[in-house]
């Protein structure tokens, strides 16, 4: 029992150390592909976070396999988990269209920071550069030197205008 308890503690340290390779790994080959791509220092900075968090989540179910733990434990614990976070999202339908939102201006990226748009409504039609897109919402700075806070899911339901920053060679 003794022999099963030290062989489990080395088999949760390798996966620890495997796992900080691999993050290290990650995080040098995403500054290798921000600077040949060009892509923005805040792209590469939440691939990176997701990045982390993916590989912290299979650290833990690794090491709950290591140490025992039932397969079928382990998936209705996750299932639970899963329905209590989708009854929490349903109740804020709004944040959960704002991070989708924010996932597909991510992803696809019609818009960047840098870029100057108009989002035409006919109410309140608003103009500015786009400062920062973060997770919920986009922040823009308008003509009058002042910061508007959009949520992201407006981006994409409604129609914009924008003029995109000049490339650099």
């Amino acid at each position: 029992m003794e022999f099963l308890n030290h062989f489990k503690i080395i088999e949760s340290l390798i996966v620890f150390v495997i796992a900080f390779f691999i993050r290290l790994f990650i995080t040098k080959s995403l500054r290798k592909i921000q600077t040949k791509f060009g892509f923005q220092n805040s792209r590469i900075l939440v691939t990176n976070k997701i990045i982390t968090i993916l590989i912290y989540i299979t650290i833990v179910v690794v090491i709950s396999f290591i140490w025992g733990v039932d397969e079928e434990q382990l998936l209705i614990y996750i299932s639970s988990f899963l329905t209590i976070l989708g009854i929490a999202f349903f109740a804020q339908w709004s944040i959960l269209s704002n991070i989708t939102a924010g996932i597909i201006l991510y992803v696809n990226y019609p818009v960047k920071i840098g870029d100057t748009i108009t989002i035409l409504d006919k109410e309140n039609p608003v103009t500015g550069e786009i400062r920062d897109i973060g997770a919920f919402f986009i922040t823009l700075k308008t003509p009058e030197k002042e910061l508007v806070t959009l949520p992201n899911a407006i981006i994409l339901q409604k129609n914009i205008k924008y003029s995109p920053q000049p490339t650099r060679l």
